[in-house]
C-alpha cells in the first residue's frame, strides 16, 4: 500500500531538456520517495493510505534555493542609501561598511536573536515552493560566531525538516583584528575554525569570497586543500566584481559550483565544463548592485555548463527574499527561458549542492514537489509579486499552505495537521 497518491494533475517533470510535461497525470509516494508518476490513466490499480485530488493544478519538483546567506544579525538599509548617494559597494567596504557592519552585529547577537530573525526569512521561502536550501556562515569571521550561526542553521534544519546544507564561508571578509593580516587569517581557518567546527559536525561544504576586496586565489586555495584533507565539497563566489580566476581554481578542486560569475572569461566556462561544475547566477544581487556586466550566458551555453540561480539572500548586496522573483529576473536581466530558469532552480540547483535525489520528479528521487495553482509552468518566471503555491510535499509529508489561491499568502489550513503547521 502506498502512503500517499495526488491524482488530477499536471507534471513539470524536469526530467528532459524542456519541462518535461505529464498532463492529467498521478504521483505516488512510500517512505518519503516517488514510487510512481506518469498519466493517471496508467496508474496500476494500488491501494494508498491517502489520496489527494488536486483539480488540475501543477506539481513541479521542490525548488531549491542553492545559494544564501539567511543568518545575519543588524541591517544594512543604510549602506543602501549610501549606495543611491554615489557610494561604490568597494568603497563601502574599505570603509569599515559592508560584510564587516554585518559582522560586527551578527557577533553581538545571541543565537536566540539569530534564529528569530532568520526564521520568518525562511518561512517567506518555504511559502514559496522552496524544499531544499543552502544556508552559509560568513558573519562571524571568528570560530565562536561562525558556530553560533552554524548552529543556528542546524536548529532551522531540525525543525522544519527541511533539506538544509550548512556551508562554512569563514573566508568571507578580513576580520577588523586581523587587518593587513590576511595569510594569518587563512592560516586561523585552515588549523582552528574549519576543523574544530567539522570535527562538532557542522559543515557540509565549504565556500570562500575569492575577489579583490576578498581573498586571493593562492588563499582561497589554502582553504580548498584543508577542505580536500576533510573531504568535504567546495564551492565559490567567483568573478563577481573581477576577473581573479577563481573560477579556473573551484574547477581544479573539482566544486560543486562557481558562483555570480559576472566577470567570468571563456578559459574559466571551459574549466566549469571539464570539472561538471555548476553556474550558479544571482540576479538578485546583479539588480541590487545595479551591475552593468552581465555574466557570460552564451559561452555558458556554448559549453554546455548548466545553469542554477538562486537568492544571494543576504543584508548587504541581495536583500531578496523571493525564489520566484529571481525566475523573473533571470529571464528580464539575463534572458534565461522560464524553461532555463525553472530548472535552474530544481534540477541544477540540486547538482550545485551535491543532492542527486532532488530537483526532478522521477520514482526514486525524494518525494519534494510543490503544488502550484496556474494554468502553465511559465507563470511562474511569468509573474512577479504573486505567489501562486498551494502547497509543498517534503519527504512525503503534506503540507496545504491555502484551499485557493486568492489567500495563497495566508498560514496553511486549519486541514494542516499540527506537524506540517509547526514547520512553518
Amino acid at each position: 500500500m502506498w502512503d500517499s497518491i495526488w491524482t488530477n494533475a499536471n507534471l513539470a517533470t524536469m526530467t528532459e531538456d524542456g519541462y518535461g510535461i505529464i498532463e492529467q497525470a498521478a504521483i505516488a509516494v512510500q517512505n518519503g520517495k516517488i514510487v510512481w508518476l506518469g498519466k493517471q490513466s496508467d496508474c496500476p490499480e494500488n491501494p494508498a493510505k491517502n489520496t489527494y485530488d488536486v483539480a488540475g493544478k501543477w506539481i513541479t519538483p521542490g525548488l531549491i534555493d542553492c545559494h544564501t546567506h539567511l543568518i545575519w544579525g543588524g541591517s544594512r538599509a543604510r549602506e543602501f542609501e549610501q549606495r543611491l548617494q554615489g557610494a561604490s559597494y568597494e568603497e563601502i567596504a574599505k570603509e569599515g561598511g559592508g560584510i564587516l557592519s554585518t559582522v560586527k552585529a551578527t557577533r553581538q547577537a545571541t543565537e536566540d536573536e539569530l534564529y528569530e530573525a532568520a526564521r520568518p526569512r525562511l518561512q517567506n521561502l518555504m511559502r514559496e515552493g522552496v524544499t531544499a536550501l543552502e544556508i552559509k556562515s560568513g558573519y562571524g569571521l571568528d570560530t565562536d560566531t561562525e558556530e553560533k550561526m552554524l548552529r543556528v542553521a542546524t536548529r532551522l534544519r531540525d525543525e522544519t525538516g527541511m533539506s538544509i546544507q550548512r556551508t562554512f564561508l569563514g573566508a568571507h571578509a578580513l576580520p577588523p583584528d586581523y587587518k593587513d593580516k590576511p595569510d594569518d587569517y587563512i592560516t586561523l581557518i585552515c588549523e582552528d575554525m574549519l576543523p574544530a567546527l567539522h570535527k562538532k559536525g557542522l559543515v557540509d561544504t565549504v565556500d570562500a569570497f575569492c575577489e579583490n576586496i576578498g581573498f586571493t586565489t593562492a588563499q582561497t586555495e589554502r582553504v580548498f586543500q584543508k577542505a580536500q584533507d576533510l573531504n568535504l565539497p567546495v564551492k565559490l563566489h567567483a568573478e563577481q566584481l573581477s576577473n581573479q580566476g577563481g573560477t579556473a581554481l573551484a574547477a581544479r578542486y573539482k566544486a560543486l559550483s562557481a558562483d555570480h560569475l559576472e566577470y567570468l572569461d571563456e578559459d574559466g566556462v571551459k574549466a566549469m565544463a571539464e570539472s561538471g561544475t555548476i553556474a550558479v547566477l544571482l540576479p538578485g544581487a546583479f539588480y541590487f548592485l545595479r551591475e552593468t556586466k552581465m555574466p557570460p550566458i552564451d559561452l555558458l551555453r556554448q559549453h554546455n555548463v548548466p545553469i542554477a540561480i538562486a537568492t544571494d539572500l543576504n543584508p548587504g548586496s541581495s536583500p531578496a527574499h523571493s525564489l520566484l522573483l529571481m525566475l523573473n529576473m533571470a529571464c528580464t536581466l539575463f534572458r534565461l527561458t522560464p524553461e532555463d530558469a525553472l530548472a535552474g532552480v530544481t534540477k541544477n540547483a540540486a547538482k550545485a549542492l551535491g543532492l542527486p535525489d532532488r530537483g526532478q520528479l522521477k520514482e526514486g528521487m525524494a518525494a519534494d514537489f510543490a503544488l502550484w495553482d496556474i494554468k502553465e509552468p511559465a507563470e511562474l518566471a511569468y509573474r512577479f509579486g504573486f505567489n501562486p503555491c498551494y502547497g509543498v510535499v517534503r519527504d512525503g509529508a503534506y503540507s496545504v499552505f491555502a484551499q485557493s489561491s486568492m489567500d495563497s499568502h495566508t498560514e496553511p489550513s486549519t486541514g494542516c495537521n499540527a506537524e506540517a503547521r509547526a514547520s512553518l
